[in-house]
């Protein structure tokens, strides 16, 4: 089979290397083996890729990318022989594992090869393994958003996009979302967003507290905590939460005493981390909306695997609004 690998870190156009005689894998005892059709390429996979999380490898070759769709071609022992044929989605098909989604098969636990519905294109599939289930946790967490005020920050971004839809269907009382120009707005009033606030020509705090009528929001979906946070800190009513899922930095600089006079309850969390019943609950709630067809899939770019450098250099450049993802075979 065909696979993309790297065996140190560094620049993509200098570590990505094509295999196209790799052994192609059979399914362990409770493994399906996925034939790739989309692989989902996000900022954690150019990353890990590039050296920023470690620069030691914790495995001699790595086949990149935790996300992706395909169907399963065979099972091993343990495995209904019913799931042959089956579409699917991935989660974690790189994390804590040597072999990703950069290839034409993939082996994995059963449980990381979630149904597709169908109707559901297999690039949407693609998305759901890390923005789909991060966007969904956020919005589901201690307790969900029923009657809450939301903003989600970068609400035109991968992960922003959805939570946006998400907080809107399931019964947030306002959806705020921040972005950084007028057709990222038009992108995040279009999935559900109540009101849009452009960061970067409007006093945030102010306009906050302008459409919340001084009361501030009852949770912010951050995804930059090091950034935000303390604007973050504004934008709360008393007794609010953050919920964060990133940091583009390791130390956070927040202040006590806004944190303690206001009670506010910062949560993190890391969507490769999720206990398995917060999983189950995400992807569940995940897959009913896509058998309803009620998701909207921003998806900036399609790509041939082939063009894989290219692929990695666009999500580590940050310009991109919303998922990219890699075409492996025909869908």
């Amino acid at each position: 089979m065909k696979a993309w690998y790297y065996e140190r870190v560094g620049a993509a156009a200098d570590v990505l290397t094509l295999d196209r005689h790799w052994p192609t894998p059979e399914p362990a005892a409770g493994e399906v083996r996925v034939r790739v059709q989309w692989s989902g390429v996000n900022p954690s996979d150019v990353k890990s890729r590039g050296g920023l999380r470690s620069r030691v490898l914790p495995f001699a070759r790595v086949i990149p990318h935790s996300d992706g769709a395909g169907v399963i071609d065979a099972v091993g022992a343990g495995v209904d022989a019913a799931r042959i044929g089956q579409r699917v989605w991935l989660w974690n098909a790189a994390w804590g594992r040597p072999f990703g989604t950069a290839s034409d098969f993939v082996c994995l636990p059963q449980p990381q090869a979630v149904p597709l519905p169908e109707g559901t294109p297999g690039e949407a599939g693609a998305c759901m393994g890390i923005p789909g289930l991060t966007a969904m946790h956020a919005v589901l967490m201690n307790g969900g958003v029923a009657g809450q005020r939301v903003l989600v920050a970068a609400g035109a971004g991968a992960v922003g996009h959805y939570a946006v839809q998400l907080a809107s269907r399931m019964g947030a009382a306002q959806v705020i979302a921040t972005v950084s120009s007028p057709a990222k707005a038009a992108l995040a009033r279009a999935a559900g967003a109540d009101h849009t606030i452009d960061y970067k020509t409007e006093a945030l705090a102010e306009r906050v507290r302008e459409l919340t009528q001084g009361r501030g929001v009852d949770r912010v979906i951050e995804m930059d905590i090091a950034a935000n946070g303390a604007t973050d800190l504004e934008l709360l009513r008393p007794g609010g939460e953050i919920v964060v899922y990133g940091s583009g930095a390791p130390l956070l600089n927040l202040p006590f005493p806004v944190l303690l006079s206001k009670n506010i309850r910062l949560g993190f969390f890391m969507v490769y981390h999720l206990e398995p019943a917060d999983r189950e609950r995400a992807a569940a709630a995940l897959n009913r909306l896509l058998a309803r067809g009620e998701l909207q899939h921003n998806i900036a770019q399609r790509m041939p695997l082939d063009a894989i450098v290219q692929a990695h250099e666009a999500v580590e450049s940050g310009r991109l609004t919303g998922n990219l993802v890699l075409q492996v075979d025909g869908d």
